[in-house]
């Protein structure tokens, strides 16, 4: 379902959207105005259920790149908008922007050679966090940040990660879809409970990244 959204959104009417299962996209990266999206099936992905296989376990443990988070959360959401077609228009960068500098909005890296390679953003609300877009510059790349946020959020005692829509790319990796009522039911139990993206130490080494994020590890 998508309504026009009323102008002059804040980051504290967005963090509420959410908090209500909506969230806002442009049409285009052109378009002046937002809409608010309220899926009638939903994208998750489980964070027991991540899907890594051998080949790509292989590739994180042993590939030559750093995993850093937050530190360029602008050049992430401006990598991800990056492409032919896309939803992030200037109002919704602004937005992001500021619910980065509130604490609530996140960007997950994969660098190379000190550049971006890959990377992924989304917003942290209680113990949900809302997957917004993501990147990949060379193989692999947005799927090893991915790897990299799930472990993150298992540390953190995250409860939900909403992918927004299920793409053939996500099921692959896990994701799952769900009616709007299961949805807003798993919101709201994530949304009572607290949780803490920084709760992963710094320093911890992939074979841990890998255990925390995939069950039973690898």
């Amino acid at each position: 379902m998508k309504d026009d959204a009323p102008g002059g959104i804040t980051p504290q009417l967005l963090l509420r959207a959410y908090a209500s299962g909506v969230f806002p996209m442009a049409e285009s990266a052109e378009s002046e105005t937002l809409f608010w999206v309220d899926p009638q099936r939903r994208g998750v992905l489980p964070l027991d259920g991540l899907h890594v296989s051998r080949r790509l376990a292989r590739s994180f443990r042993g590939g030559d790149f750093e995993i850093a988070t937050d530190r360029d959360f602008a050049g992430v959401v401006d990598a991800c908008a990056d492409r032919p077609e896309t939803w992030i228009n200037p109002a919704i960068r602004q937005l992001y922007l500021e619910l980065h500098r509130l604490g609530h909005a996140h960007s997950v890296e994969i660098r190379v050679g000190g550049g971006l390679a890959g990377g992924l953003y989304g917003v942290a609300l209680g113990a949900a966090f809302f997957g917004e877009s993501m990147f990949s510059r060379a193989r692999d790349t947005s799927k090893f940040a991915l790897v990299a946020l799930v472990a993150r959020l298992n540390a953190g005692g995250f409860r939900l990660l909403d992918t927004q829509f299920l793409t053939d790319h996500l099921a692959r990796l896990g994701a799952i879809e769900v009616s709007r009522l299961a949805y807003r039911r798993g919101l709201e139990a994530a949304l009572a409970r607290p949780a803490d993206f920084r709760r992963l130490p710094a320093g911890t080494g992939r074979g841990e990244l890998l255990a925390l994020a995939s069950p039973g590890g690898r």
